[in-house]
């Protein structure tokens, strides 16, 4: 897939320079490995949960970040020191080690995380903050300004 160059949104759009980096950073994103296989739910209005299928990993394993608006898990298997050599004559659960990031909306901030049955759950909340909500204005109720003259 080619390069997509947007410089011409840097230099011709004054304030939407966070949008030409949501775009760049989703284009970098297409190249992740598809490892480890994910779900992105929406639990209500605006909750959301990731589930990453992270099998033969424990909470040890598992690094969670947040920096600005990228939300980025990391997982590096460890290696059991005087654990004998394993063969295996089919080996279909991968245990490499991984990254996978997700850029956040603004306002979205990590409830918490949680690792049960060989998934990681990640709760999200979406907070709309007052001065973006929509305010009901009573008929009648607005203050006239008057001439002063």
């Amino acid at each position: 897939m080619p390069s997509i160059d947007l410089t011409p949104l840097y230099r011709s759009f004054i304030g939407t320079d966070h949008l030409a980096t949501l775009i760049d950073a989703a284009t970098r994103a297409e190249k992740q490995s598809s490892y480890p296989p994910y779900n992105i739910e929406l639990m209500a209005e605006n909750q959301y949960r990731i589930t990453m299928a992270v099998a033969g990993f424990t909470k040890e394993d598992i690094n969670i970040e947040m920096l600005e608006n990228t939300l980025t898990i990391t997982g590096k298997k460890s290696p059991v020191s005087g654990a004998p050599e394993r063969q295996f004559l089919h080996k279909g659960i991968s245990e490499r080690n991984f990254q996978r990031k997700f850029q956040l909306g603004d306002n979205v901030r990590v409830l918490g995380a949680d690792l049960e049955n060989g998934l990681l759950h990640i709760d999200m909340e979406r907070i709309i903050p007052e001065a973006t909500k929509p305010q009901q204005i009573a008929i009648g109720s607005s203050h006239r300004i008057e001439d002063k003259q």
